[in-house]
């Protein structure tokens, strides 16, 4: 008997496992345990995690091992509950739900990494940077010159692509100078959560407040000044911090690798691609990624079987009696790319989002909400929410405000957008911006260092909510 192929087999057995899709709900609503011992169990289990993470330079110890560790305790606790009330059901659905949030994210940092290292691959950073060190810039010219761009960027595309692009022209450019890159991240981090809070879908928080259709489109741009406070305050103090020298000059010319601009173009595609999927056919955006994949796929299938090509008629023209290799040194394999991904920074990001929604499950995030929209004054309670959103996923956090609807004013919407969007640049951990930089720049940029500068950060958090106050008192 035959056996049977890899795919079939893995086809055939998905099609005998139970359907996830199709689970039969239950009416319960979910148990409040904010007060039970599994509360507390998943808080202290979040919070020891939380702090190992914050002290990988010390301990050596990755950040992702405590937080997928205490993701996975908070859930096995929250479902021994459920089980012995009979709600097993309602804490699997409710679980694959987060996995859902996760894979979605998942996919689309998969595919922006990705792409970030064909680039790579293809000396496209590196010909920016001699571009740009053949200009004879400083560095502190280059540390405003990649902060501007973040941006501008991060207002049409996600804060965690533009930081990780920027990032790497970062790296290239000061590779021999730690002070610029570490100074020259956190500037990209903060600028790119600024960028993404004025456009309606620049980030999650404005996209989720668009789209519930409490702020007009329009009216996200009277946020534009507020971010610029935020990213130009914070950078004009680190700019004294930065080195006075100028990098060593480059004058040679730099060559990309063929397909280095066609990969640019991918790339380009695949973000309007993404944006369209959800703002048109309203799509996850990590499906349009995922398709955006494929070009490079495709790209990289020609350039290999062109590659074999151009070796076997070099090898006939020569005469040479030699084996053709499989592949060349230019040679392009788009799943090396994907191999070479930060998985610690992946799964980092599982840790923290399964672990935040089983909070939420349990019930604090709904009790928060309740406290600071029913006992405090608005302006006091966005401030907080753009604080709390240092610490959990500002995604989350404006959902919840959203699913609370409080009443209150447009001017009150546009500054609980402003603060949850700016929020995460206060700590490292923060925003995705932040942990996708940590990755990239491993060692470099870190948690600590981050934190060094947060009372810089939060001298121009502050001053984005004052010129919001002073700009769009109208909508007051």
């Amino acid at each position: 008997m035959k056996k049977i192929p890899r795919f079939l087999f893995v086809l055939i057995t998905l099609c005998l496992l139970p359907t996830l899709s199709f689970a039969e709900e239950t009416n319960a609503l979910p148990l409040n345990l904010t007060q039970h011992w599994v509360g507390y169990g998943a808080l202290v289990l979040f919070a020891g995690a939380y702090l190992l993470a914050m002290t990988e330079e010390m301990t050596e110890l990755r950040k992702s091992k405590p937080m997928v560790f205490a993701a996975s305790s908070i859930w096995i606790l929250i479902a021994i509950v459920y089980a012995q009330g009979g709600m097993t059901q309602q804490a699997g659905l409710a679980f694959r739900a987060s996995l859902e949030g996760y894979a979605e994210l998942f996919l689309f940092i998969m595919v922006s990494m990705t792409y970030l290292n064909a680039m790579e691959d293809r000396g496209v950073f590196e010909n920016l940077r001699v571009w740009l060190l053949s200009k004879n810039f400083t560095y502190r010219q280059l540390f405003w010159i990649t902060g501007i761009q973040a941006f501008f960027i991060s207002s049409v595309c996600n804060n965690l692509t533009t930081a990780l692009l920027m990032g790497s022209v970062i790296l290239a450019m000061g590779k021999n100078n730690r002070q610029f890159v570490t100074l020259a991240c956190i500037n990209v981090v903060v600028a790119s959560n600024a960028g993404g809070s004025f456009s309606p879908f620049g980030d999650i928080t404005t996209l989720l407040v668009w789209q519930k259709g409490v702020v007009p489109f329009t009216d996200f741009f009277s946020l534009l000044i507020p971010a610029i406070v935020n990213f130009v305050l914070p950078a004009a103090i680190m700019n004294f911090w930065i080195p006075r020298e100028t990098p060593d000059k480059v004058s040679e010319v730099q060559r990309m690798k063929r397909g280095g601009f066609i990969v640019i173009g991918l790339f380009l595609l695949t973000i309007v691609t993404a944006t369209c999927f959800e703002n048109f056919l309203d799509l996850p955006p990590a499906a349009g990624m995922m398709l955006g994949l494929t070009y490079l796929q495709f790209f990289s299938y020609y350039l290999q079987q062109t590659d074999k090509n151009e070796e076997i008629t070099n090898a006939l023209n020569l005469n040479a009696n030699m084996q053709v290799p499989v592949q060349s040194e230019h040679s392009f394999d788009v799943f090396q790319k994907v191999a070479n991904l930060e998985w610690d920074t992946l799964l980092f990001f599982y840790g923290v989002m399964l672990s935040v929604s089983g909070l939420s499950f349990i019930g604090y995030l709904t009790l928060t909400s309740h406290y600071l929209y029913g006992q405090i004054d608005p302006t006091i309670a966005n401030i907080m929410v753009g604080i709390a959103s240092a610490f959990v996923d500002n995604g989350t956090i404006m959902l919840a405000v959203l699913t609370m609807m409080p009443d209150i004013s447009q001017g009150q919407w546009l500054l609980v957008t402003l603060t949850a969007g700016v929020g995460g640049s206060l700590l490292a951990v923060g925003s995705a911006a932040g942990v996708g930089l940590m990755g990239q720049a491993k060692g470099i940029y870190t948690f600590t260092n981050h934190l060094k500068w947060m009372p810089v950060i939060a001298l121009g958090y502050v001053g984005s909510i004052v010129a919001h106050f002073l700009i769009n008192g109208r909508y007051f």
